[in-house]
């Protein structure tokens, strides 16, 4: 491999993966807008206290989502009245039975649900506002629950709280490091301006500057990450959430869309992207495939066992020096079923993953994200200079600047197997402009929402 003169020197950052977190998967869906959500109509008068009757609780989980597994054993071991029963499908079929789950006449206690749209228009979710209040959850961040909100307009971002997350994800960007010494890059970029001279330098050495995938959409990790950084973030989240006249169309996510327009052209994906799937980039990458990967926390244990030491994680870095970060993240979002028998029990559960230090640690070592709460709170234990303890650190930081943003593909039910994918395809192989991109992703969200 070529190398290219060393820059000067920036301070170097550079992370080895920790060997205490299981690969997530992410799941990205939308939200079904425009539904009048009912108030709650369950009993508003709740217990914080934990019964002291037996009793089992039951979770609708997904197939490979093991976490949920070692957190109800060690909750049975610390509350030996309390038992589970964890049943589980594959995430697409329990996505659509989801509605059916929880209309039935005993339906799961908590379930996991990443769309909460139609269910809560229907009344099958348990609303969360009178635990908020009751246990104390404003200490936790905005941006962290702002996703897992619905208002009685059916807009995400605010209103009753319907949902909490078992980890929470965190984006950003890994690096290979054995291959950026030999470029002579010692450090990870600090503006958008710094990657761009990095991405540039490994193309000029014959190294895939990004490796990317768009068959099944995953470039998005890298177009939102772009848009993020000259976005209006509240304006981004309004349309996100589906408020009233929110646009896509914004000066800012068009900087960001051209962007990526000028990295296609530039050479800086690879010519099969298209032709690229989630397991296909995330083994390329693996197997050193190439500089950088945009992806989150739930790789870090591929990435570990397959590049030992030589390999980073940081935040997309912004657009300005001394920037605030912004980073897409997004919680495994569990809700409660509003005809659920034991609702206080399996909310007392739910604090106790956020607050319970066993819980949190679990929640670390298990999926590699972030266990959320209160971000006062005391960190999980992980190796000393670990890739984990920096993801954890970047949670912490986005957490502390509210910097965390949903996926735009979970901004309706249809966008983004309708229009992100088909246009990103586009895009990344600069078929359109990012003007274009915006326009044509904003004319199907009108589509969609009726707007």
């Amino acid at each position: 491999m070529a190398t290219s003169p060393r820059r000067p020197h920036r301070r170097a950052v550079r992370f080895a993966v920790a060997a205490t977190a299981a690969a997530g998967v992410f799941a990205m869906s939308g939200c079904a807008p425009g539904a009048a959500a009912p108030t709650a109509t369950q009993n508003t008068d709740v217990s914080t206290e934990l019964t002291s009757e037996d009793v089992t609780l039951t979770i609708a989980d997904e197939t490979g989502f093991p976490v949920t597994d070692e957190l109800t054993a060690e909750f049975t071991r610390q509350h030996p009245n309390v038992t589970f029963d964890v049943t589980r499908d594959t995430f697409a079929n329990l996505t659509a039975n989801a509605p059916k789950l929880l209309a039935s006449n005993d339906p799961p206690d908590l379930i996991r649900l990443p769309t909460i749209g139609d269910t809560v228009r229907d009344g099958l979710l348990a609303n969360l506002d009178p635990y908020y209040d009751a246990y104390g959850w404003d200490a936790w961040p905005d941006s962290q629950l702002a996703p897992l909100r619905m208002s009685e307009d059916g807009v995400r971002g605010s209103g009753s709280l319907y949902q909490l997350g078992l980890g929470y994800s965190i984006t950003g960007i890994f690096m290979n490091e054995a291959i950026a010494a030999e470029l002579g890059i010692d450090e990870a970029p600090q503006t958008i301006a710094e990657l761009e001279e990095d991405l540039a330098t490994a193309k000029d050495a014959g190294v895939v500057p990004i490796v990317a995938g768009d068959k099944d959409g995953v470039v998005n990790f890298v177009v939102q990450a772009a848009m993020n950084q000259y976005a209006d973030k509240d304006e981004f989240l309004s349309w996100m959430f589906n408020e009233p006249d929110a646009t896509y169309d914004t000066p800012g996510n068009v900087e960001g869309a051209e962007l990526i327009e000028k990295w296609a052209k530039a050479g800086y994906f690879e010519a099969d992207i298209n032709a690229v799937d989630y397991f296909t980039f995330v083994t390329r990458f693996s197997e050193g495939g190439g500089l950088f990967a945009f992806n989150g926390n739930w790789e870090a244990a591929n990435y570990q066992s397959a590049l030992g030491d030589d390999v980073s994680f940081f935040l997309v870095p912004p657009a300005e020096q001394g920037g605030d970060h912004v980073a897409m993240g997004a919680a495994n979002s569990f809700s409660v079923a509003a005809g659920s028998d034991n609702m206080d029990e399996i909310v007392y559960f739910l604090n106790w993953i956020h607050t319970d230090e066993t819980a949190r640690q679990i929640v670390v070592d298990v999926t590699g994200a972030s266990p959320g709460g209160d971000p006062s709170l005391e960190q999980p234990t992980v190796e000393a200079g670990s890739l984990i303890e920096q993801a954890l650190a970047m949670a912490a930081q986005i957490g502390e600047e509210n910097g965390q943003v949903d996926f735009m593909a979970n901004t309706t039910a249809g966008i983004y197997s309708g229009s992100i994918i088909p246009e990103s395809q586009l895009l990344v192989t600069g078929e359109i402009t990012g003007q274009e991109f915006v326009e044509r992703v904003q004319a199907f969200y009108e589509s969609e929402i009726g707007g």
